[in-house]
C-alpha cells in the first residue's frame, strides 16, 4: 500500500519535469547530416576588464614669498639622487675702496692746515707724531705738506724749518708742473724761507746792538780810567801847592 502512493507521486513529478522541459526538434536524417543547415554557434564575446580610474589631482597653487611651496604629493616616485658634485657657493667680492680725488685730498689738506693754527703745543706734538706715521706708510705729496707744516708750526729745534723745507722741496720736485699741491708747496716753502731771512736779520740786528753796546761800555771803561788816571794826578799836585 504504501508503495503505489510513493510510485504514483514519482510518476506526477517526471510529468511535470517533461512538460517544463523544452522539446527538441525533430531533424529528418537528411537535415540532420546538411552542413549548411547547421547553424553556427554564437562567439562568446569577451568584454574588456573593467579599469578603475583614479580621479585627477587638483593644481597646487602657485607659491608666493609669505607662503612656501606646497609639499609634493606622497604618490609621486621618488627623485633620484643626483650624481653632481654640490656647487659651492659664490663668493661676493668686497667692492674696491673708493681713493678720494686731488681736489678732495686738497680740500682735507686745508681744512686740516687750518685746524692746525688753532691747537696747543701738545696738541701739535700728538698731530706730529700721528702725521710721521701717516707718511711712513704712504709717501704722497699730501702727506708730505701735512707733516712740512707741523715742522714749521713746533719749530722744537732748529732743523725743524730745514725738514719743512726739504719736503717741501721734494713735493715741488716731483708734483706735475700744474698740480694744486706744488704750487700750495711752492706758496709754504716761500714763507718758510721769508721767515728764516727775517729771523737772521733780527739775529743780525740784535747782534749788531749788542756789538754797538759792547763798544759804548768799552769806551765808556775807557774814560773812567783816563778820568781817573788824570784826575788823581792834578789833585796830589793841587794839594802841595796850598800846603806850601
Amino acid at each position: 500500500m504504501t508503495g503505489r502512493p510513493r510510485l504514483a507521486s514519482m510518476v506526477m513529478l517526471l510529468a511535470l519535469a517533461g512538460c517544463a522541459a523544452t522539446p527538441a526538434p525533430v531533424m529528418t536524417p537528411d537535415e540532420e547530416y546538411d552542413p549548411e543547415s547547421v547553424l553556427p554557434a554564437t562567439p562568446m564575446v569577451e568584454s574588456p576588464p573593467i579599469e578603475l580610474v583614479e580621479p585627477p589631482l587638483p593644481e597646487p597653487p602657485p607659491a608666493t614669498a609669505s607662503q612656501p611651496a606646497p609639499a609634493a604629493s606622497p604618490a609621486s616616485p621618488p627623485s633620484p639622487p643626483s650624481t653632481q658634485a654640490p656647487e659651492a657657493p659664490a663668493t661676493q667680492a668686497a667692492p674696491p675702496a673708493i681713493e678720494p680725488t686731488a681736489d678732495q685730498q686738497m680740500l682735507t689738506l686745508l681744512a686740516d692746515l687750518q685746524r692746525y693754527g688753532t691747537l696747543q703745543n701738545d696738541e701739535l706734538k700728538r698731530e706730529l707724531t700721528a702725521a710721521t706715521q701717516t707718511f711712513s706708510r704712504q709717501r704722497t705729496d699730501i702727506n708730505r705738506v701735512r707733516l712740512a707744516v707741523l715742522y714749521t708750526l713746533l719749530r722744537n729745534s732748529p732743523q725743524d724749518d730745514q725738514r719743512a723745507l726739504q719736503l717741501f722741496e721734494n713735493v715741488a720736485k716731483n708734483a706735475p708742473a700744474d698740480s694744486a699741491i706744488r704750487h700750495l708747496a711752492a706758496i709754504l716753502q716761500m714763507q718758510v724761507v721769508e721767515r728764516q731771512r727775517a729771523v737772521r736779520d733780527e739775529q743780525q740786528k740784535a747782534d749788531a746792538a749788542i756789538q754797538k753796546l759792547e763798544a759804548l761800555r768799552e769806551m765808556e771803561r775807557s774814560l773812567l780810567r783816563d778820568r781817573v788816571r788824570s784826575g788823581g794826578g792834578g789833585g796830589t799836585g793841587g794839594a802841595g801847592g796850598s800846603g806850601r
